[in-house]
């Protein structure tokens, strides 16, 4: 593989943005927008990348805090697109090769269109070669001007083109293909005797022009591809096309997915064949989900392992959690960090969970909380049961034993064991440990007075 390193802009705030997050820090299908144009660099076989930062910087490197490809350099002024690829300069000093520029707002960016570019520029022993779109309203954007022979002559700002040149519809996308010699030779050529007063990255292609060398353009097969972000609304519309994208390859992957356009899911999601997704769900990063699931409407999934065949019915919440095969949860039910629950274990409705074990055919069907507990296998959790896990200052944890039956409006006082095979009877407060085999019980006498009430209304 030919050497190639690559530029990435990510210096500016965004102010159309209005936020105080800068502009590549926002999620965009899971990752930071930053992380998507890093992310097609990286597979067109870039090494090193170089993020050329400045606002929130220590932010912008924390992305990609261990990558051992990434190097930075700090603009600390926002003097140009010219003047930040100049910033990266010393950081690729003794490279020798392919450089590529890309914007780091541009999340759509896929690597097989910068392989085909790379492999164009080449071919055509070029020093420039620019990506380019054809666009029905090129509005606002700056035009590719061919020569005779269909290489660039110009590219001409949108507010300094003529009425002729207005019609043209190839645009500037930003993103540019360069021979290292010719980048490290001439970038210092590049002036900012303009209205902006700006080192725009724009007057290399010039410079090359007028020194006879090879300058060429590419227009992408997709428009949406260049798309730059700058403000909430295109933040959105990119995140509708990423997403049309990942659920088209998930769909294409043995998933049914019952309204596509209504279904949330982040890039690096994995999720089995024949597993079957209700409209409003959320499936975040870090999640791999089995094969012939069922996930019901609204339920939202992060960070989760689910193992095959299991049933999230609707509106549950699972959160950094991992369940085995055959597990049914919900409906409205809360899985916490730390959740662990065996194969055909089942969690009902409103039932919360937090930090538990729970082993093969356990199941608590509703109304509970159970919080830092082990919980062996075939056991029954009561309705409305509680694991008082927080004393005021720490956290300790109940261990219940196998095939434990737990009544109904239980509340397991921790540290608590209950031995294997024990009944805990209804309305029981459990204090000290449950030997096995046993019955726990602590119920305050009933007393029936009959006649009272006639009483009261005499």
């Amino acid at each position: 593989m030919l050497p190639l390193a690559s530029i990435v802009l990510a210096a500016g705030k965004g102010t159309r943005m209005k936020s105080g997050l800068i502009k590549v820090l926002h999620p965009i299908a899971g990752p930071p927008m930053i992380a998507w144009p890093v992310a097609a660099a990286r597979e067109a076989g870039s090494d090193p990348i170089v993020l050329v930062i400045g606002h929130q910087a220590t932010a912008v490197q924390a992305v990609f805090r261990g990558a051992a490809d990434i190097r930075s350099a700090m603009q600390e002024e926002q003097l140009g697109t010219g003047h930040a690829v100049a910033c990266a300069l010393d950081t690729l000093a003794g490279f020798s090769g392919t450089v590529l520029i890309l914007c780091g707002d541009t999340p759509l960016l896929r690597s097989e269109t910068l392989k085909n570019m790379l492999t164009y520029h080449r071919d055509n022993g070029a020093a420039i070669t620019v990506l380019t779109a054809l666009m029905d309203d090129p509005l606002g954007y700056g035009r590719v001007v061919r020569d005779g022979s269909g290489q660039v002559a110009a590219i001409v700002e949108h507010k300094d083109a003529t009425q002729e040149e207005r019609e043209i519809r190839e645009i500037n996308s930003g993103i540019y293909c360069m021979d290292s010699g010719f980048l490290f030779a001439n970038i210092k050529e590049i002036s900012n005797d303009n209205a902006q007063g700006e080192y725009y990255l724009t007057d290399l292609l010039a410079i090359a022009v007028r020194k006879g060398l090879t300058c060429l353009a590419l227009p992408t097969a997709d428009a949406d591809e260049i798309m730059g972000v700058n403000d909430r609304v295109q933040l959105a519309e990119a995140a509708r096309i990423l997403r049309s994208r990942i659920n088209r390859e998930h769909m294409l992957n043995g998933v049914t997915l019952i309204d596509p356009d209504q279904t949330y899911i982040d890039h690096g999601v994995t999720i089995g064949a024949d597993t079957t997704i209700h409209p409003g769900c959320r499936i975040g990063c870090g999640s791999i989900i089995g094969s012939g699931c069922e996930i019901e409407a609204a339920v939202s999934i992060s960070d989760c392992r689910i193992g095959d065949d299991c049933h999230i019915k609707a509106s549950s919440v699972l959160e950094s959690s991992e369940l085995g095969e055959d597990v049914s949860v919900g409906p409205m039910a809360h899985l916490r960090p730390g959740t662990v629950l065996g194969n055909k274990v089942k969690i009902g409705n409103f039932v919360e969970t937090k930090k538990i074990v729970m082993g093969e055919g356990s199941k608590a069907s509703h109304l509970t909380y159970l919080g830092d507990a082990d919980i062996g296998r075939d056991v029954n959790i009561g309705c409305g049961t509680i694991t008082c896990n927080y004393d005021g200052v720490n956290k300790h944890r109940t261990v219940i034993g196998d095939e434990v039956f737990i009544g109904s409006d239980v509340q397991l006082v921790a540290p608590v064991t209950v031995g294997r095979n024990s009944l805990v009877a209804a309305g029981t407060t459990v204090t000290i440990d449950v030997p096995p085999d046993s019955l726990a019980l602590s119920r305050v006498p009933q007393v029936n007075k009959e006649g009272w009430r006639l009483k009261k209304k005499s």
